[in-house]
């Protein structure tokens, strides 16, 4: 991890103190560089031909799965490119083969995209929903685990909870669905690109991330990764031409013969990609993404999480010395890179935060099931000057001197 290469890479830190990746996170100028060279190409069409010019806007939209395989350590054919982590979840829960009186378990801390789609199976196919309720802001895998039934079918649960932070035991709940034969259907869009996850090392059968948050990435594009062996199990999507397994000479040759037909017997891919759209999708998305994990795994996961968490314990030490109240549990293995304060109510919190925006330090309020409060996010473009600014704030708004 190179600080100094990292926080180059974003020239909107020259003016504030950017301290809410957890909401919405800046571009680094990699992304931004690749998008421009992206929108040159479509521009003057250097290819040869249009069906050229096509198949290359093609091929570079893929490179995204690249990097996103080498991300979580997974397969490039267990990858399907989404908008968000909300059509990734919306696709795991149709997806599903889930029948009336399946029970599904979450945590009661959850954004609520992690609930809604399957509040909507439950009104369309009859399937139960049991909320598990938080400890003390903690989602603990054995309150989990006392709940399961052999109805139980799936756990859907957020690696870390977007309102405190805390980042769930995933190893230890993939092994009780292991264990039980449940579905493990995980909402990363919190924990990647501040903490890593191997889907090699920790089994999941589905998980959905967007790009627009950690991974630095606001363009409409995420990835679902989806298990291979999964795949025969699940319901399959109405298909675009793409899912279509290419045909012999490649689609130029084939849609310039005369003989080709709209119906006919098509033969499907048997990859996660089946569940894209199929056609012509986010191009400048997929290209900024690419980018942007590309720096990351260049800057290497592990260090940046080192540096994230370093960060976060100086943001904890500052806040202990104000006597302020921490929300987010500070034990380390359940740490990412979100810390939350209260200052007692969530009048004088949002106070806070104004107070904060006003001086160019950005942070948010969030709660969720009565747990949150000021949310602060500390990413890998930070520093201990972001940190040293927010606490000089805080401050000053406490003694009411500013």
């Amino acid at each position: 991890m190179n600080p100094t290469l990292a926080r180059d890479q974003f020239p909107a830190l020259k003016e504030k103190a950017f301290l809410d990746s957890a909401c919405v996170s800046l571009a680094p100028l990699a992304s931004v560089n690749a998008i421009r060279e992206f929108l040159d190409i479509v521009s003057l069409c250097p290819a040869p031909s249009s069906t050229d010019h096509h198949i290359m806007l093609d091929d570079m939209r893929s490179k995204a799965r690249v990097q996103v395989a080498k991300l979580i350590e997974c397969a490039e054919d267990e990858v399907a490119l989404v908008e968000s982590t909300s059509q990734g979840l919306n696709i795991a829960a149709d997806a599903l083969p889930l029948q009336r009186g399946d029970r599904i378990l979450m945590s009661d801390m959850e954004f609520m995209e992690v609930g809604i789609p399957w509040c909507q199976k439950q009104s369309a196919v009859g399937i139960e929903i049991d909320v598990v309720p938080n400890w003390r802001g903690q989602v603990r895998v054995q309150d989990l685990a006392d709940r399961v039934t052999p109805r139980t079918k799936a756990v859907v649960i957020s690696a870390v909870e977007w309102s405190n932070g805390f980042r769930v035991d995933l190893a230890a709940l993939s092994g009780l669905c292991r264990n039980h034969s449940m579905y493990l259907i995980v909402d990363a869009i919190q924990q990647l690109g501040a903490v890593p996850i191997s889907v090699r090392a920790t089994p999941i059968d589905i998980l959905a991330c967007g790009g627009h948050k950690w991974l630095n990435s606001p363009f409409g594009t995420g990835f679902l990764y989806i298990r291979k062996g999964l795949l025969p199990e699940l319901r399959r999507p109405l298909a675009g031409y793409l899912s279509v397994e290419p045909p012999e000479g490649g689609w130029g040759n084939y849609f310039q013969t005369p003989s080709i037909m709209p119906v006919r017997e098509y033969r499907y891919v048997e990859e996660a990609r089946r569940f894209e759209t199929g056609g012509t999708s986010n191009y400048p998305g997929a290209i900024g993404l690419a980018a942007s994990l590309k720096l990351l795994l260049q800057l290497g996961q592990e260090a940046t999480a080192t540096y994230i968490q370093d960060l976060a314990a100086y943001l904890a030490a500052g806040l202990e010395r104000q006597g302020v109240e921490i929300v987010t549990p500070l034990e380390s293995n359940h740490r990412s890179g979100i810390t939350t304060f209260t200052l007692g109510s969530q009048q004088k919190n949002v106070e806070a935060m104004q107070f904060l925006l006003k001086r160019k330090v950005l942070t948010s309020v969030r709660y969720t099931s009565g747990i949150g409060g000021v949310r602060v996010s500390c990413h890998l473009f930070n520093n201990r000057e972001d940190i040293d600014q927010l606490l000089s704030h805080l401050q000053a708004f406490l003694r009411g001197t500013a």
